[in-house]
């Protein structure tokens, strides 16, 4: 399988956190969900695979070739939108698409004028007088008119209402249909996630607790609800985290089909991902 996205042992230190030695392969064709809690350490990983952040140890490969190589072309073929970074917003969509021009070498004017007009943004409005979605959009327009093979986008959709959301998801699982395309997209919202994701990373505290198919994901765990007693007969391999209430357990369980088999009388039902990392994040470890 091809990467766009190579992470081997990437980390990032500060004096108060540490992006721990991230690894995992981006394959093409694919949209991979980077979720987390604040603090976790996203933006930190995207800014190291942009190259805005320099990496103490490990090594990035683009489409494989290292880092250095790579660049400037990769990142000249990749969209990008990053949460509270926009475009100078006393100018307008005409203008801007004017400054793209002189950025990109694979500028597509004809492109962008497409996706103004599908998105209706008007043209000679100053961008400082577009709602929050309507920069969204924006931004989206000029990440797919530059013939960009890799789309990365830093809780960009946060804020936007359902129907704006549900447009962007849209256009991305659009731009996916191409093999060779990639989207990594880190966002708060898991159920937007779970829709289009391939694949999830789930970061906490710098660390990937689990990067994994999204399918075999949701497939894999389960929740057990049991009394306190119950719980204590579960066996550590299954246990991945644990909740108590006045009513008696609720167990984040591994191998769900098998620990079904292996346990019949005990009650499981399926689980999502939001709840897979409250339980990581939140619940009681063994």
């Amino acid at each position: 399988m091809e990467t766009t996205i190579s992470l081997k042992n990437v980390t990032k230190k500060y004096a108060d956190f540490t992006l721990d030695h991230i690894t995992m392969d981006i394959p093409k064709g694919s949209i991979v969900g980077l979720v987390g809690e604040n603090g976790a350490g996203k933006t930190t990983l995207i800014k190291a695979i942009l190259q805005m952040n320099a990496i103490q140890e490990g090594e990035i490969l683009l489409d494989g070739k290292r880092m250095e190589e790579a660049m400037p072309q990769w990142k000249d073929s990749a969209g990008v939108i990053l949460s509270g970074v926009e475009f100078a917003s006393r100018l307008n969509a005409r203008q801007l698409g004017a400054c793209m021009n002189q950025i990109y070498g694979h500028w597509q004017s004809e492109t962008y004028e497409k996706y103004l007009a599908d998105f209706q943004i008007d043209q000679n409005k100053n961008i400082k007088d577009y709602s929050k979605g309507m920069k969204m959009k924006l931004d989206l327009a000029v990440a797919l008119s530059h013939q960009a093979k890799t789309l990365i986008f830093d809780e960009a959709t946060s804020g936007l209402d359902p129907v704006v959301r549900d447009d962007i998801l849209d256009i991305l699982l659009e731009f996916i249909q191409d093999e060779t395309h990639t989207v990594l997209i880190s966002s708060h919202i898991i159920s937007d996630l779970e829709k289009i994701a391939d694949y999830i990373a789930f970061l906490h505290k710098g660390r990937l607790q689990f990067y994994m198919n999204k399918d075999e994901l949701l497939y894999q765990f389960g929740i057990v609800h049991c009394t306190a007693d119950e719980y204590g007969n579960i066996p550590d391999t299954y246990v991945q985290g644990v909740r108590r209430n006045q009513f008696g357990c609720e167990v984040l369980v591994n191998h769900l089909k098998d620990f079904q088999k292996r346990y019949p009388g005990y009650h499981t039902e399926r689980t999502s991902i939001e709840d897979i990392i409250l339980f990581y994040v939140k619940g009681e470890k063994r």
